[in-house]
């Protein structure tokens, strides 16, 4: 299963490669990293020998969050320019644009594709009835999605009042985090590992292994592609540092003064 998912990462971010070099913006591979999920988590699904029931329930959250995160990622890009993150990103590494590009979003996005789906993959061939896990990691996915979702909706509403322009989003969820939804993808994440983990009926065996695949997916939100480099970009709008002084970073937490 692992050999299989690796090439359909593989497929997937390569024809995304191809769309992003034709439309000469490689923020398309937001959509793909989402849609990716989904794919493999359907090949899982269907060439899995496991239990049927784990595969089909974890078919079913992942493709909820990674649909929901590819047309969310589809619509906010439509009919606009490149990403700056990836404009930095490009900018700081320098070399060749083409070979820069190929591996430093595009392949990197596909091993990173594989590797945090490794749950998905290892409950592809894992037995066990539902348990306590799958029960705590379903009820974490969802308190995942339901943060994704609603902090989504209260930025769109946000910004599409004219009154709010030049302002900064605190309120809703924002007031608590200044990342509502990276801090949601990192739940559903980590429900996900325990539905899988429930196939061995504990956090031992193959889940040791596999805990490593929520926690690259907390570092890539955290530290890497994700809030940290959109601190990085909204670092000099007026009023963020001082909204940063008094909201959480990550986690939700009452405000500060």
């Amino acid at each position: 299963m692992a050999g299989l998912s690796l090439l359909v990462a593989l497929a997937v971010l390569g024809l995304t490669a191809v769309v992003g070099f034709r439309i000469g913006r490689h923020n398309v591979v937001d959509v793909s990293w989402g849609a990716g999920f989904v794919v493999i988590a359907v090949v899982a699904a269907i060439a899995g020998e496991g239990e049927l029931w784990r595969r089909v329930l974890l078919a079913i959250l992942v493709g909820l969050w990674g649909t929901r995160l590819a047309v969310s990622m589809a619509r906010r890009s439509r009919g606009k320019g490149e990403d700056p993150r990836y404009e930095d990103m490009l900018a700081r590494a320098g070399g060749h644009p083409v070979v820069t590009a190929l591996r430093k979003i595009y392949l990197t996005q596909a091993l990173a594709l594989w590797f945090v789906s490794l749950p998905v993959q290892v409950a592809a061939s894992a037995a066990g009835t539902v348990g306590v896990l799958t029960v705590v990691g379903a009820a974490l996915w969802l308190l995942g999605i339901t943060f994704e979702t609603v902090g989504d909706r209260q930025m769109d509403a946000f910004k599409a009042d004219p009154a709010n322009k030049g302002s900064i989003m605190d309120r809703g969820l924002w007031r608590y985090t200044r990342h509502p939804n990276y801090f949601g993808d990192a739940c559903v994440w980590w429900g996900v590992y325990l539905v899988a983990a429930g196939g061995a009926g504990s956090l031992v065996g193959p889940a040791v292994v596999t805990v490593l695949s929520p926690v690259a997916m907390t570092y890539f939100l955290v530290f890497a592609t994700g809030a940290r480099l959109l601190e990085r970009h909204m670092a000099e709008r007026p009023g963020y540092r001082e909204y940063q002084q008094r909201t959480s970073y990550f986690v939700p937490l009452p405000p500060r003064g």
